[in-house]
C-alpha cells in the first residue's frame, strides 16, 4: 500500500454475487485495509459471499448506488476512501496506483477508463459528451466523469455527502463539487474488465438523468456559465426579431420585447445563483476549517 494512512475500501453491491466473489483478494492485497460491502437490498447471495472477507452493512431495501456510497462513507474509519464497483470491472491491483497519486498531494483520484473499457459505442459516445460538457463547466479536463473507481480523502469527501444523489450519479456530483471547492483532482488510466452479471443501468433513463445532473451541478458549480449563453440566445432572437420587423414595417413588436425581457431575467437569475453558490461553498469551507480545528494538535 502506497500510503501510510488508514485505508477503507467501500463497495456498493446489489445482486452482485458473481462479481463480488472476485474481490475477496482485497484482504490479501491490502490486509491492513478496512473493507466495507454495502448490501443494497440484494435478493441473491451477495451478502453471504462477502461476509467471509468484508464488513457487510445491510440496507433493508434498495436505496440506490449513491445511497450505498453515503452509507459506506459514514461508516468508514479510514483517512482515505477507495470506492469500487462490485461487478468485477475494477481490478484490485489498480488501487495502489490511486493511492500513489493521493500521496502526491491530490484530494481525489479517479480511474479513467480507456475506450476499450466502454460497454458499447453508444455508452462511449455518451461518456465523451459528458466529459466534454463538464470540462467546459469546470475549466479543467475531465477524463472520466462517471467512473466509480476512485480514491479520496475522507474528510473532504464527507463535506459533500448532502449533495450526492441516491442513484447512479454520485461520481458526477462529487467530481464537479471537488473542482468547485478548489480541491486537487487527478486521473490515472485504467482498463475496466467486462462486468459479471446484468447491468442495473437503464441507458435511456439513466443517460437522461446523467445529463440533467450535469446541468444541475453546473448550476451549483458555475451558474453563469449555464445561464449566460441562454440569456445571450434570447437576446439574439429578440434583436433579430426587432431588426426584421423594423426593416419590414418600422415597428417594435411585443415578441421582441418579450424576448429581451426574458434575456434580462435569465441573466439576473444567473447572477443570483452565482451568489448563492459562493455562499454555499463558503459554508463548506467553513465546515472544513471547523473540522480541522476540532482535531487534536500534533505532538512534536
Amino acid at each position: 500500500m502506497a500510503t501510510m494512512q488508514k485505508l477503507s475500501i467501500i463497495i456498493p453491491a446489489k445482486n452482485e454475487e458473481k462479481g463480488i466473489s472476485k474481490l475477496a483478494v482485497l484482504k490479501e492485497l491490502y490486509p491492513e485495509a478496512e473493507v466495507i460491502v454495502v448490501n443494497d437490498g440484494s435478493t441473491d447471495n451477495t451478502k453471504a459471499v462477502a461476509e467471509s472477507w468484508a464488513k457487510v452493512i445491510d440496507h433493508p431495501y434498495s436505496k440506490g448506488n449513491g445511497a450505498a456510497i453515503k452509507t459506506g462513507a459514514r461508516a468508514a474509519k479510514g483517512d482515505i476512501l477507495v470506492f469500487m464497483d462490485a461487478d468485477g470491472q475494477h481490478q484490485p491491483e489498480d488501487i495502489n496506483r490511486l493511492l500513489a497519486k493521493i500521496d502526491e498531494g491530490y484530494d481525489l483520484v479517479v480511474g479513467a477508463r480507456d475506450s476499450s473499457s466502454q460497454a458499447s459505442k453508444a455508452r462511449l459516445l455518451a461518456n465523451t459528451i459528458y466529459n466534454k460538457l463538464s470540462s467546459w463547466m469546470v475549466d479543467h479536463k475531465v477524463e472520466d466523469l462517471t467512473s466509480g473507481f476512485r480514491a479520496v480523502r475522507a474528510e473532504k469527501f464527507r463535506l459533500f455527502l448532502y449533495l450526492l444523489p441516491n442513484g447512479f450519479s454520485y461520481p458526477t456530483t462529487s467530481t464537479m463539487a471537488f473542482f468547485r471547492a478548489g480541491f486537487s483532482v487527478a486521473y490515472i488510466p485504467i482498463t475496466a474488465l467486462k462486468r459479471e452479471g446484468k447491468s442495473h443501468i437503464n441507458y435511456i433513463k439513466d443517460g437522461t438523468r446523467f445529463l440533467l445532473i450535469i446541468f444541475k451541478v453546473a448550476s451549483l458549480y458555475s451558474p453563469l456559465k449555464l445561464f449566460a449563453p441562454i440569456s445571450f440566445f434570447f437576446f439574439a432572437l429578440g434583436l433579430a426579431r426587432y431588426v426584421y420587423t423594423y426593416l419590414d414595417s418600422g415597428t417594435f413588436t411585443n415578441m421582441s420585447a418579450l424576448l429581451f425581457v426574458t434575456s434580462i431575467l435569465v441573466f439576473l437569475i444567473g447572477i443570483v445563483s452565482e451568489q448563492i453558490t459562493v455562499l454555499m461553498y463558503q459554508r463548506t469551507g467553513g465546515a472544513e476549517m471547523r473540522e480541522s480545528n476540532l482535531k487534536p494538535p500534533t505532538k512534536k
